[in-house]
């Protein structure tokens, strides 16, 4: 991986949007445009750019309300098309474009203990707007890992075939999602994958920014959650894309995540080790994490190309060299479903 102490946020992005072989494969057996909604997010500017730089000839359109002006013209330099929308005004639907792709990545989180009637407003009921829009297209949906129940560590995680057993409003919310591309698939026959993501890391945001922040400012590590999965956001977005072509009705149910199951003791200490801190942690790891088994991305589609280490010095590198964070803590070790 590129030395991030020598670059800027929009080296980063290019970093993060690197197509992988599969990825420019997947999109040229695709047939069609493509269209990012909720692409104003953590991930969907350089999953945008990733489309873009892995099928050139594709039309790829960035839908998002775009409240960062900033995030909207980096998308729009890599030649990607933003069209600002309120995904919840179902009459913004009018101006949205006819393509035959669609990744799905607008939700709600932060914030849902706060108003849970606009969380599964976006979780649920735009979903349905989507749907009933793009009937005929091919769609990649994100879900989350939440939708599971809380697994022991020493599994290998959450499978696909398990069943659904959702922590709190946000998590409901998320599976009621699922279920909305499920029951309009059976309706139209729409292909769909569901991807259970977590948890995406980058050098602006993720679980490994959470900590080494923790680290740095002195603050106390709550080991409850003592264990969890992590994946590159590059190799996550590689992912997301390649999951066009294994899109069915009804829908294929795809975990995204890294092979590993790592505690979040170890995580830390090596962390304060990079950075010659030493962490501090309250409470006792639980019996029980948040964690998913990915073997049957893996399978399909090759493990990660970024590994646990080489994620976790690329970060510290960043967040201690005082380079831009996003400023939204995952709340990765949250177990009552409160968001």
């Amino acid at each position: 991986m590129t030395d991030l102490s020598h670059i800027d946020e929009s080296g980063l992005e290019e970093l993060l949007s690197e197509p992988a072989a599969g990825t420019r494969e997947t999109l040229a057996q695709t047939p069609g445009d493509v269209a990012i909604l909720g692409a104003g997010g953590k991930m969907g500017p350089t999953l945008a750019m990733m489309v873009k730089r892995a099928a050139p000839e594709k039309a790829v359109y960035a839908i998002s309300r775009f409240s960062d002006e900033e995030v909207r013209e980096r998308i729009t330099e890599k030649d990607v098309k933003t069209v600002e929308a309120d995904l919840l005004d179902e009459s913004a639907y009018a101006k949205l474009p006819d393509v035959p792709n669609v990744l799905y990545l607008a939700g709600m989180k932060f914030g849902a203990m706060g108003n849970q009637p606009l969380t599964w407003a976006m979780n649920a009921y735009v979903p349905a707007l989507v749907a009933r829009q793009y009937n005929r297209s091919r769609i990649v949906a994100l879900s989350t890992g939440n939708v599971y129940s809380f697994v022991d560590p020493r599994s290998r995680g959450a499978r696909e075939e398990d069943v659904p057993d959702p922590v709190g409003e946000y998590a409901q919310s998320c599976l009621a999602r699922e279920r909305i591309f499920q029951y309009f698939s059976s309706c139209f026959g729409t292909p769909v994958t569901l991807i259970r993501l977590n948890y995406a890391n980058e050098p602006r945001y993720g679980i490994l920014v959470d900590l080494t922040l923790k680290i740095l400012h002195d603050e106390l590590i709550d080991l409850t959650m003592g264990a969890v999965n992590l994946i590159w956001q590059g190799d996550a977005n590689n992912y997301i894309i390649r999951a066009l072509g294994i899109a069915t009705s009804p829908p294929t149910i795809l975990n995204v995540t890294g092979p590993e199951i790592m505690k979040v003791r170890d995580i830390a200490q090596r962390i304060g080790q990079l950075i010659g801190k030493e962490p501090r942690f309250t409470s006792q790891e639980a019996p029980t994490a948040l964690l998913s088994n990915a073997s049957k991305c893996a399978e399909r589609f090759g493990g990660p190309t970024v590994g646990p280490d080489e994620m976790i010095a690329s970060i510290v590198t960043w967040v201690t060299a005082g380079q831009p964070v996003l400023n939204k803590p995952t709340k990765y070790n949250v177990r009552d479903g409160r968001f």
